[in-house]
């Protein structure tokens, strides 16, 4: 029995697509992982470990590059709770024009104080702010949530100018045909009065928003980051609010650093934190974590190439390899030296790794799971 292991709280929408496997958090062994915030990095994945699915978009808490090594496919679930973010980015958009948690505040101060409303119409043009209609809005990564938000904003009456070097055809179709997409960052910074990050935390991206590019920024520009908080250089961010540079930050990721800094809103990370948001991760997850052990097909992963392809013939043979030359070839001889008919085969790469499906008319058996694994460049191989 296909036994999968849930490290986190997981919406019951998941019991169904693993009706007839072990499901729980108190499996061992397991053949599969589902995740949304568990830190990773110190489990021990045994040998039946075939994949992990992040019931998110994030993967930082577990270790890819590592499970990439061991043959072991993780998954995410980019766009099932773009919805979710992209409204509360258009709730920041809103906070970030009008000082309405300032007003608030101060409301509260004086609920005691005679002649309450007089003091409310008089103290009121403090907080005056300003409509986001007609003003620019920035979007740095245009994908599901990046897109999302652009196309929102269009409709609310903003100009959007967006950017994103790995914006594919698909995505591109999807946006807005006012959304101007520029090659550059920096043509963002010089343009937008409102700033909204979406992309990945990594090497290139890590504390992206520093002293230098925030110069690159309008006077006063509100720069919203609900991805990852340290895609911010802090002490950079602080300093700029304090000088009047940046006009708000408003992050889903709070900093002790920046917590009561004046115009510094921090959100308690509540961009996926709906019901709706929780169900649609936790449904794709599931699927992708289940087609892929019963099918051996991969969507959505962050470590392997996606290949996905109809079941044909008696045995599916799936191969982690490493991306170099003469692979297939190796593998096609192993299976024609045990006289079996390959009806399909099917592989793709992804930078360094990547993932082959053989079907064969005939059964495949151990034997030949032996030989392909001798291969020089195999990392894992299972039979179907």
């Amino acid at each position: 029995m296909t036994a999968i292991l849930k490290l986190n709280s997981i919406s019951k929408l998941a019991d169904d697509i693993f009706s007839g496997c072990e499901y729980g958090d108190a499996v061992a062994d397991p053949d599969g992982i589902m995740v949304r915030s568990a830190a990773m990095a110190d489990y021990k994945t045994g040998d039946r470990l075939l994949a992990v699915a992040r019931a998110g978009a994030g993967t930082n808490n577990i270790p890819v590059s590592a499970y990439a090594e061991k043959g072991i496919v993780v998954f995410n679930t980019p766009g099932a709770n773009a919805n979710a973010v992209k409204e509360l980015v258009l709730c920041e958009l809103f906070l970030g024009g009008r000082k309405i948690i300032d007003a608030i505040e101060w409301v509260k101060s004086i609920k005691d104080e005679p002649n309450l409303s007089k003091l409310v119409e008089k103290g009121k043009s403090s907080f005056v702010g300003r409509e986001i209609l007609g003003k620019t809005l920035g979007v740095i990564g245009l994908g599901a949530i990046g897109i999302a938000v652009a196309n929102a904003a269009c409709a609310l009456g903003m100009k959007v100018v967006g950017t994103d070097p790995f914006l594919s055809t698909a995505n591109a179709l999807m946006l807005n045909p006012s959304v101007s997409v520029v090659p550059s960052r920096e043509e963002v910074y010089a343009a937008a009065d409102f700033i909204t990050v979406h992309v990945p935390l990594n090497a290139e991206t890590r504390a992206m928003f520093n002293s230098d590019t925030i110069t690159k920024m309008k006077d006063g520009a509100v720069l919203i980051n609900n991805s990852r908080g340290e895609l911010a250089d802090v002490p950079a961010v602080k300093q700029a609010l304090e000088s009047g540079k940046l006009g708000r930050y408003i992050t889903d990721f709070p900093d002790a650093l920046l917590i009561g800094v004046k115009n510094a809103i921090c959100v308690p990370h509540l961009g996926a934190s709906t019901p709706e948001a929780e169900d649609n991760c936790a449904v794709m997850a599931a699927r992708q974590l289940k087609d892929y052990i019963d099918n051996g097909n991969i969507v959505n992963s962050v470590n392997y190439p996606e290949v996905c392809a109809r079941r044909e013939g008696s045995s599916r043979i799936c191969i982690h390899h490493r991306n170099v030359a003469n692979m297939i070839a190796q593998f096609a001889a192993a299976v024609s030296a045990k006289g079996l008919n390959i009806a399909n085969m099917t592989d793709k790469s992804k930078g360094e790794y990547a993932y082959c499906i053989i079907d064969t008319d005939s059964a495949a058996d151990e034997s030949l799971m032996a030989d392909i694994s001798a291969i020089d460049g195999v990392i894992r191989v299972r039979i179907i």
